[in-house]
């Protein structure tokens, strides 16, 4: 990874429904879709990438958008390029996670700092001082946080991609999902025994369902451009295949090894429009590993 460009969040907010901007990732490795949602009288941010950096540079974002307006944050969940800027944010903000994103953190957040910084001198120097923060608020199942004008539900939806996924629904309209979704990119399943296994294949595949049911009019993915529920319905046709693939071939005999080779020369032929397909793999083994239940 070391000759990418750096994973820096920048330009400028789009508005892609009134009052409800994103920064784009640009397709930036490690730079996620960056949310702000401006209300009457107060403004919520989702998301703040990798670092102080970048979370300054949100939360600047976020202060020219809303003024003096009081602001939240929130991130989609705890991995690195999502929330390890939220040190920018407190005392400036009322940061709000789910109980699950703030236990997940303190079990994986030290671990997944070393790892991300490993990934490449580019990243490790977004991370440099790098802080993990606590939430000022938790909450379980279901959050609505009024903004004036706009209602913001954010909704514990894991365990998925990772233990305590949560997506965030702005007036029934526009959802924000994190890595649950991403455009044109196989999607991380973040299965790394015994360190890291808590993603969850069958169960994310029943979030999408669920989601998808919300119907709503605009989805903005972790990573990728900004689409509509379209995107939800492919993700989730892409793990059931994966899953449905992986079951047969493991009730076949075949080993792990021969089931994530299968699974990924026949993915990339049929999704050969996505990125990141070293992630194939990942995903047969979990849904291989998870056995006839999941």
């Amino acid at each position: 990874m070391s000759g990418e460009p750096a994973p820096v969040v920048s330009g400028e907010p789009v508005e892609v429904s009134e009052g409800v901007f994103v920064i784009p990732d640009q397709r930036v490795e490690l730079v996620p879709n960056v949310g702000i949602v401006v209300g009457e009288k107060a403004a919520l941010v989702i998301d703040t990438g990798i670092g102080p950096r970048n979370g300054a540079h949100v939360l600047e974002q976020a202060r020219r958008l809303a003024g003096d307006r009081r602001l939240y944050l929130t991130v989609t969940h705890f991995h690195p390029e999502h929330g390890f800027g939220a040190q920018a944010f407190k005392g400036a903000a009322t940061i709000v996670y789910n109980r699950g994103q703030r236990d997940e953190l303190h079990r994986k957040g030290s671990a997944y700092l070393d790892m991300f910084k490993g990934l490449g001198p580019h990243i490790a120097a977004e991370l440099e001082g790098a802080e993990l923060v606590d939430p000022d608020l938790t909450y379980d199942g279901q959050a609505d946080i009024d903004l004036g004008g706009h209602t913001a539900v954010l909704r514990t939806v894991g365990p998925a991609h990772t233990a305590s996924d949560q997506a965030v629904l702005i007036d029934g309209r526009v959802l924000f999902g994190g890595d649950l979704f991403e455009t044109r990119i196989f999607p991380i399943t973040p299965y790394f025994p015994p360190y890291d296994a808590d993603v969850d294949g069958g169960r994310w595949i029943t979030v999408l369902d669920e989601l998808a049911a919300l119907n709503p009019e605009i989805v903005v993915p972790g990573h990728g451009e900004v689409t509509d529920v379209s995107l939800i319905r492919d993700v989730r046709d892409y793990l059931a295949h994966v899953r449905e693939e992986a079951g047969r071939l493991r009730a076949a005999g075949a080993s792990a090894d021969e089931a994530a080779e299968a699974i990924d020369k026949d993915a990339r032929a049929r999704w050969n429009t996505w990125e990141r397909p070293e992630w194939i793999s990942f995903a047969a083994r979990t849904f291989y590993e998870a056995g006839p239940t999941r």
